[in-house]
Formats: structure tokens, sequence, C-alpha cells
């Protein structure tokens, strides 16, 4: 198995002229493959950190289940790679905490954590609150809508962290088929990172060119990376953690795993709109905390979409806002329960 960050097997490095050359110097030292990891070398490997896998969940019956499943059959019995399964449910109105807890998973509810403060809906809060209720030194981030889950992606996450102690994130990037309705087609399902993330990152954050899918929602990463930046809400937490981890940490903290596909339920374009916004929105927010832009005036946050209702089409509102949290180790709750433990 290889110890260092190189190309995976078979995938060609960068073209020498067809990027920026430090774009191309961090993709072929920071770049793998899923499958160029063993789980029996990383549990060799692992010593005593503990390691952590979250998934944020909010009506996912139909795929949390297989994918809990498949975690503790194989990477907490077969192989004892992972210590805790934590399924952070987002007020769900389907079955999806109690088929998680079937599965073997510790479900938590996220309106639960943290009772003093409002709950915000969205990804970002389940995962900042994660933090709360997880012991893992290594935090792996897995979405519970995935379909034909595979372990290896938890392994491929968990690699350069375990082998590389000057690696402390960990971004997965893959094929995304796109279903239209009738037929699944090989790709497309990437429209927001292709028309929205990757210009805006290119443009403003050139550091971060080499990031094949910046809005992936797998990725794993140590606690005290994940402790010391904000999180983003909603569709924004992707892209501001990225930023915020180079900004924070650097480039050379980071890498990106070949996952090989992944397969997920696919939004409508109205749906892909809004995310695009807030992906906008967040952008602009990590431009004004690090000084790359002045603020005049406070962005708009409702978007105007319409449908066709009979012969009309007809506008709707929708709110886009994007929220921030404060970097879990400024949390009294959380300091606190770090000093109980280190007593």
């Amino acid at each position: 198995m290889a110890q260092t960050m190189t190309p995976g097997r078979g995938r060609p490095a960068v073209e020498e002229d067809s990027v920026q050359p430090f774009v191309k110097t961090w993709f072929d030292r920071r770049t793998s493959a899923g499958s160029d990891w063993s789980r029996s070398e990383l549990v060799r490997l692992k010593g005593s950190e503990r390691i952590s896998v979250v998934l944020p969940a909010k009506d996912e019956e139909a795929t949390v289940g297989a994918i809990v499943t498949a975690l503790r059959r194989e990477l907490m019995e077969v192989v004892p790679l992972i210590d805790e399964i934590v399924v952070v449910d987002s007020g769900s109105v389907d079955a999806t905490a109690e088929v998680a807890a079937r599965a073997g998973a510790s479900v938590v509810q996220q309106c639960s954590v943290l009772p003093r403060l409002t709950d915000v809906p969205g990804k970002g809060e389940a995962l900042w609150k994660s933090l709360l209720v997880t012991e893992g030194s290594i935090v792996a981030f897995v979405d519970a809508d995935l379909r034909d889950f595979d372990e290896q992606f938890v392994v491929g996450l968990l690699g350069p962290l375990l082998t590389d102690p000057g690696v402390g994130f960990v971004k997965a990037f893959y094929d995304r088929p796109l279903g239209n309705g009738e037929v699944l087609m090989p790709a497309g399902g990437g429209r927001v990172t292709e028309l929205v993330a990757r210009p805006l990152l290119n443009l403003h954050w050139p550091a971060l060119a080499g990031f094949v899918q910046p809005l992936a929602g797998e990725y794993a990463a140590r606690r005290s990376v994940l402790e010391q930046i904000p999180f983003l809400s909603g569709y924004g937490v992707e892209i501001g953690m990225l930023i915020d981890v180079v900004e924070e940490f650097g480039l050379d903290v980071m890498a990106q795993v070949d996952l090989g596909r992944r397969q997920h339920r696919n939004s409508d374009d109205a749906a892909l709109g809004r995310m695009a916004a807030q992906v906008h929105l967040a952008m602009l927010s990590r431009m004004h905390r690090h000084g790359r832009a002045l603020m005049t005036d406070e962005p708009e946050t409702v978007v105007t979409q319409f449908a066709r209702e009979g012969a009309f089409f007809v506008p709707h509102d929708h709110d886009i806002a994007v929220s921030e949290r404060p970097p879990m180790a400024d949390v009294p709750e959380y300091r606190r329960r770090l000093a109980m433990e280190g007593a």
C-alpha cells in the first residue's frame, strides 16, 4: 500500500502546462485514490487515534440504514478501524432515526445539542454540533443519501490522515452520474460546482483550484482542525470550510482522494438555483472575513423563482440566508467537556 500521497495507479498526473505550477505541485503531492489504501494497514497505523464517522441526515430512511450497516460490519466488526458512528438527525419526519439506530448508529437529534442556542436548520448546523457529541480525534463526514454505498469511501478519506501527520483535512472527489428520470448519465451531477463554485474559487482563491469536487459532502479531518474554524449553514458549509481551512492552516495540510463514483438523489433546477445562491453568499462572507472584499451593504437573501401554474408563471420567494456558527473551540460547553476529559 502507498505510504505517501501520490496519484493513484493508472490515473495520470496533471499536465505541466495545463494548470498553474503551484496547483500542479499540490495536486501531484496530495491526491490519491481510495483504492490505494488498505484498511488492515490503516488499523495497524491507527495507534491511539479514535475515529468518528458522522452522517448528517434529514428524511433519509431509504439509504441511511445500508450505510450504517456497511460501516459497522466492515469497519468496526471485520476490522476495528472506526470507533463510533453517529447520525445527527436534522428533524426528520420519516423513520430516519429508527432505521439508523437499528443498523447500529448512535442517533442524536440536532435540536437537542446546545439547547441554549436556537437551532438553525440545515447540514452545516448538524456538522458543527456533531463535534460536541463525538469522541474521535479524527472525524469523517458522510452524506446519508448515498446509494450503492461502499465503505472504502471512508477508508480512502482516512488513508492520508493516518499515514501522514502533516495532513489535517481530506476532501473526496468522484464521478457524479446524473439521472434524468429515464436513464442514468455518467456525468453532469456536479452542476453547481462547475457553474458557480469552481469559477469563484479560481478567481478569488486560486490556491484551491486543484480541488476536483470543492462541494463534495464527504471529507475527514483532525478534530484539532475542525474545532478551530467556523461552520456556515446550509449549502454554504462545504465551500466555507474549504476556504477557512486553507486560510487558517495552509494548503499543504489539505489533501483529496478519488473515491470513484458517487450516486445520490439529484436535485431539480430550482433547488440547484437556491443552492448556487447560498454558495455565492458563502463566498461573499469568506471574502469579507478574510479581507478580500469590503461589504458596503448586506447582500439580499431572498431568491425569486418562477413556476408555471396554468396559463401563468407565478413568482415564489425563497429565503437563502447563510448564518455562521463560531469555532467550536470557542463554545463554553465544548471547552468544559474537553476539560472534564483531560482531568
